[in-house]
């Protein structure tokens, strides 16, 4: 009886959060170890799934690096990096989409279905909603979304689950290949989401000791900054966050993928177990 005590105090202690999300969107990057270890994968889907049950509008943008370098590598394209970012050549960028668009979308969009969820896959082709410009080769910088189509989606009570290739600026552009944190904290901000979640392969922003830093505001990660405590992969994604935040979004979050139901547990409860960005 104790044990059940403890399980409806649980979701009482929740409630509070779902109340205050219910109807709000939630834009969620999925990548890391949480795209790929199979434990990990089924906890992602049960709490994408809780968030859609309870009236909450989830969003996902998803990455796909590491299955893009495996497959460029086993058709002998060489694969480059220019601080961080992936230099897609012409070659390359219809490996990236067929990967993106045509293998990862379509096993997240597969895997909602089968647990009850409406989930559809999209890229930025798709009624050309989101556009680039040419940021290095074929990997771009975006230059407009279309919110409306997103949130019209929404409307129809699907979950849109995104793969980030951007339509170029003719018909016969191949695409460009975008960041997917850049594109989760763009789509976020043009679609005036409540939130937005990174999921990382890192319990969030960690200070010199190791120790996770729980909130950050713009200010202090300009100072982590400049000390060297945040660097490497991780600015990037403070500056996703950060850019999402200065465009409307109310908070946007680094939490550890590795964790599971680490969503459900960030959003849903008063601690949280990652970093909030907030301005």
């Amino acid at each position: 009886m104790k044990k059940k005590i403890q399980t409806v105090q649980t979701l009482l202690d929740s409630l509070p959060f779902i109340k205050k999300f219910y109807a709000q969107t939630i834009v969620i990057k999925y990548g890391g170890a949480a795209q790929i270890d199979e434990k990990l994968k089924e906890s992602f889907a049960v709490d994408i799934l809780m968030l859609y049950m309870v009236g909450i509008k989830p969003v996902i943008v998803h990455g796909g690096g590491k299955r893009i370098t495996e497959i460029l590598g086993a058709l002998n394209i060489k694969t480059e990096f220019k601080d961080g970012v992936r230099v897609t050549t012409k070659e390359s960028i219809k490996i990236a989409e067929m990967v993106l668009s045509g293998e990862i979308n379509k096993e997240i969009v597969n895997m909602l279905n089968q647990h009850g969820a409406k989930a559809i896959g999209i890229n930025g082709k798709d009624m050309s909603f989101m556009k680039a410009k040419e940021l290095v080769g074929y990997t771009g910088e975006i230059t407009s979304i279309d919110g409306i189509f997103v949130n019209k989606l929404l409307s129809e009570n699907l979950i849109p689950v995104i793969a980030p290739i951007a339509c170029g600026n003719s018909p016969t552009h191949p695409g460009f290949n975008i960041n997917a944190d850049t594109a989760a904290s763009e789509i976020a901000a043009a679609i005036n989401a409540r939130r937005v979640i990174f999921l990382t392969d890192t319990p969030g922003v960690l200070d010199k000791n190791k120790e996770l830093l729980s909130s950050l505001s713009e200010e202090e990660i300009k100072n982590l900054k400049e000390n060297g405590t945040i660097a490497g992969g991780m600015i990037p994604k403070v500056d996703a966050a950060l850019s999402a935040v200065s465009k409307g979004v109310e908070k946007a979050h680094i939490i550890d993928g590795r964790v599971e139901h680490s969503i459900l547990l960030e959003l849903l409860t008063s601690e949280g177990i990652g970093t909030e960005i907030k301005e």
